[in-house]
């Protein structure tokens, strides 16, 4: 990618982060770490590979996104708000009563999701069935399948993914956010997920692996997976929980952080000032 094109990126990334942040903060408390390991991905999804129109969130030849790891919601909104598909004011309304942006993902609800989510290892699912749709509809758009690692837990993936496999539905690429954590602690101590490049191998995908916050090498990575022809594929993504900033990165419970202490206040602000200068 060109300089300027990665600093755009770069700034996107900034945005979706500190909007994250700010609207959880708003709540008392949210998914912070599983929505901060997604940033970079969003914004070489929605600013650069994907086909989407804002103005119209239907769009019959647009590309689709399930983010199966639903409690990573405010990120995707921050998201959504970033590229004009609602206002940004609608991000300091989430999770209240009567919002437009409830606390995990509902198509029915929010202009540009494109699947309910949040009850973990259905998403998988969901995006095997709608990349189906669309190859029988004969249509050359993908699907997006964010899963977590920790979602991973859940049998219903593997069984999705040997459907994705056999049928070669090579249109929908799967990416696992391997943060490393899950709600209780490390996901290795919890359920050992073992080496999943080399289990969505095994499961007959064309695998990559790469690091979760190079915008340049997720961009590059969604080129190399859009070439295959034959296979299904995956983008193994290795993200730390709180990517971005350093002091969620560094807390020890960060999958649902609250905000009931000064120095977590204090701490996130500095946080955000350090994060605004990226968007400048």
């Amino acid at each position: 990618m060109e300089k300027e094109l990665v600093a755009e990126l770069e700034a996107l990334a900034a945005k979706i982060r500190i909007n994250s942040i700010e609207a959880i903060r708003k709540v008392g408390s949210g998914h912070i770490g599983g929505a901060l390991s997604i940033a970079d991905l969003l914004a070489v999804l929605y600013g650069k590979q994907m086909v989407y129109d804002p103005k119209n969130p239907h769009w019959e030849k647009r590309d689709r996104l399930v983010l199966s790891k639903g409690h990573a919601g405010p990120a995707l909104y921050s998201t959504l708000a970033a590229v004009g598909f609602f206002p940004e004011e609608w991000l300091w309304t989430l999770n209240e009563g009567g919002t437009k942006l409830p606390s995990h993902p509902d198509r029915t609800k929010t202009p540009g999701v494109d699947a309910t989510t949040g009850s973990l290892g259905q998403g998988t699912s969901l995006a095997a069935g709608i990349a189906t749709g669309l190859k029988l509809q004969g249509s050359e758009n993908y699907v997006y399948l964010i899963v977590g690692d920790g979602e991973l837990n859940e049998g219903q993936c593997w069984e999705a993914f040997q459907y994705l496999a056999h049928f070669k539905l090579n249109h929908c690429i799967v990416i696992i956010d391997e943060n490393k954590k899950q709600l209780d602690g490390m996901t290795e101590e919890i359920l050992n997920p073992f080496d999943l490049t080399r289990k969505m191998q095994a499961f007959g995908f064309a695998t990559q692996k790469i690091k979760g916050d190079d915008l340049a090498a997720i961009d590059q990575a969604i080129e190399v997976a859009k070439k295959v022809e034959d296979q299904a594929v995956c983008i193994v993504l290795d993200t730390i929980k709180g990517q971005g900033v350093k002091f969620f990165e560094e807390m020890e419970a960060n999958h649902s952080v609250k905000f009931n202490s000064e120095a977590v206040q204090q701490a996130t602000d500095q946080a955000l000032t350090e994060l605004r200068k990226g968007c400048e």
